[in-house]
């Protein structure tokens, strides 16, 4: 047998893109109308961003935390792993953001969140964009991925919401997800997909900004101190 990191991604995904989006199809088919519940939570979690409060950065862990761990039990464990074996790691890598979610957020009382134009920018684009980029590629309407429901605008979508919390970025919440875009994005290019770079890219921005942070209050600090 082949040492197993001799294998590629072509190795481990073994199946066409049509193939890809069938999964979808039939996925959302099977847990219609939980695409409508996962929106009106994103719409939630736009409404709990009005101010940086503990216990509305409880709600929002919550509400992200039931939506990994919806995933990782009802797309990666009953759908994704019937075609390929690899799936069960990703729905334990799932289910352990939403525990980390769910600990930092509730247990510690540890986010709060609060409105800034980027992190708001990227859920806004997880969460009503990404749907429509599908079909606008040539995907069928039944086939499109939604936030709260699928991996890709969720992952996305967090990470949005990761750039909004107060305090130093949160590495530890932030790593799982951008994992994922790089899995994802890998993937995707494996099928010839024509949208693979959108998640890689999205997670170098959001880790880019995420950095940034530190340094750009320390120099409006610097400036309030010099004046």
């Amino acid at each position: 047998m082949s040492e197993w990191w001799t294998y590629t991604l072509s190795d481990i995904q073994s199946f066409s893109l049509q193939t890809w989006y069938r999964l979808f199809e039939r996925y959302n088919t099977a847990i219609w109308p939980v695409q409508i519940a996962a929106l009106a939570l994103g719409l939630a979690i736009l409404a709990l961003l009005r101010r940086p409060d503990v216990r509305l950065g409880r709600i929002i862990a919550a509400i992200l935390g039931v939506c990994w761990l919806w995933i990782a039990i009802a797309f990666f464990a009953m759908r994704y792993a019937k075609l390929a074996w690899v799936a069960v790691y990703f729905a334990w890598g799932f289910g352990l953001e939403a525990a980390l979610l769910l600990w930092t957020g509730i247990v510690r009382g540890g986010l709060a969140f609060e409105r800034r134009p980027a992190g708001l920018g990227v859920f806004l684009l997880a969460l009503v964009v990404a749907p429509l980029i599908g079909p606008l590629l040539g995907r069928e309407w039944r086939q499109v991925e939604v936030f709260g429901a699928a991996p890709d605008p969720t992952a996305v979508g967090t990470l949005g919401i990761l750039l909004l919390a107060t305090g130093r970025p949160r590495w530890e919440l932030i790593a799982l997800p951008a994992v994922w875009c790089a899995i994802s994005g890998a993937s995707l290019a494996a099928m010839n997909a024509p949208a693979a770079w959108i998640m890689p890219a999205a997670a170098v921005l959001i880790v880019i900004l995420a950095a940034w942070r530190p340094f750009a209050r320390r120099r409006k600090n610097l400036r309030k101190d010099a004046r």
